[in-house]
């Protein structure tokens, strides 16, 4: 029977310096290229630190790509309380939509920490094994479908399932976007915004109360 390692949690800085030059270096070099000397001489620590506290290398880009899609969820809990908060009138209720995927389309796809991520988890022979810590993973499906269930709730939607809701709002929205275009930022592509208003009226005329 294999023994498992069990990693040290240590020194939340240290962690935080090794995290920050793993990312840096995955980023330069790419996942094969980058030692793990390489990783502890630029976070000032032991290459026996980095082993304590992630175990290999491929567990340190896993970590990386969680950090990095932490921060992109806090993103998206942020538009979702700046845009999909309060109940709207039932006639605003494709405006606030288009707001919040017009959002997530600038703020979130078109930001550097959603470009690292993608660059991160396209490293070939270093993408994280299947079921890994990918934080992005469900994560912010389950908020936009929590929202979809208040505003069930409140009789402007009906959600017999929200969490099918918000698969398929995405895939009318950004996954439209990013199917035929490769790209979901609005910032950069003003042909993202037509898709996504589209996807929007698809989608209430599937969910909307009559």
């Amino acid at each position: 029977m294999p023994i498992t390692k069990t990693l040290r949690e240590g020194s939340a800085p240290k962690r935080a310096a090794i995290l920050a030059a793993a990312r840096d270096l995955f980023l330069a070099d790419g996942f094969d290229r980058t030692s793990v000397d390489a990783v502890a001489a630029r976070a000032e620590v032991s290459k026996r630190t980095v082993y304590d506290y992630f175990g290999d290398k491929r567990n340190l880009l896993r970590a990386v790509v969680d950090t990095v899609g932490q921060s992109l969820i806090a993103t998206i809990r942020r538009i979702l309380d700046d845009t999909l908060t309060d109940r709207p009138e039932a006639a605003e209720l494709e405006d606030v939509l288009v707001a919040f995927s017009m959002r997530i389309a600038t703020d979130m796809l078109g930001s550097a920490e959603y470009a690292t991520l993608q660059r991160l988890v396209r490293a070939e022979s270093g993408r994280p094994p299947e079921g890994g810590g990918n934080a992005m993973a469900d994560t912010p499906d389950e908020a936009l479908a929590e929202r979809f269930a208040a505003f069930g709730a409140a009789g402007l939607l009906e959600v017999p399932d929200p969490r099918l809701a918000a698969d398929q709002f995405i895939a009318l929205t950004f996954g439209t976007a990013l199917h035929r275009y490769g790209s979901a930022n609005a910032a950069e592509d003003a042909r993202v915004r037509p898709l996504v208003v589209e996807g929007v009226r698809t989608f209430l005329r599937a969910y909307r109360t009559v």
